[in-house]
């Protein structure tokens, strides 16, 4: 079941900070002031689903390994907890931090100094899961270490 349970959960977990890293970046650059409180209200709804995705996926990957070391699962390993720490000591206070300014309209310096360091940390784990995902399907043999050669025209 965990053969199951960790791809979609890890797949789930990454997809849901791409939405909202990317919402946020295009609400911040193209949208209205409503359209950029509505996203930060929003995002917090979002932890309802992100929070149990990567414990799933953590828990999970760590029942797959069975205590299994080396090569790839160490390098995931060795991710894991700064994307943890990341996630709650960094992005999920932002999180609320900011949607607490938007709810109550107060888009002003301090907002968009978190706002930063907010898109800032949401790239490094973006970045991290996403490494982890490649690991995870090179493991599998579902992705080449290798590059493919290019045809040549």
């Amino acid at each position: 079941m965990s053969k199951i349970i960790h791809p979609v959960a890890g797949t789930l977990a990454i997809l849901l900070i791409g939405i909202f890293w990317f919402s946020t970046l295009i609400a911040e650059l193209f949208g209205t002031k409503a359209q950029i409180i509505t996203v930060k209200t929003a995002i917090p709804w979002g932890f309802l689903l992100l929070v149990p995705a990567l414990a799933a996926a953590g828990g999970s990957g760590a029942i797959h390994s069975r205590g299994r070391r080396g090569g790839f699962i160490d390098r995931k390993m060795r991710r894991m907890p700064v994307i943890a720490a990341n996630g709650l000591l960094v992005l999920i206070p932002a999180a609320l931090f900011l949607s607490w300014k938007a709810g109550a309209d107060e888009i002003d310096g301090a907002f968009y100094a978190v706002q930063a360091l907010e898109l800032l940390a949401g790239a490094v784990n973006f970045t991290l899961l996403a490494l982890n995902m490649r690991d995870g399907l090179r493991m599998t043999g579902r992705l080449s270490k290798r590059p493919r050669k290019r045809l040549q025209l």
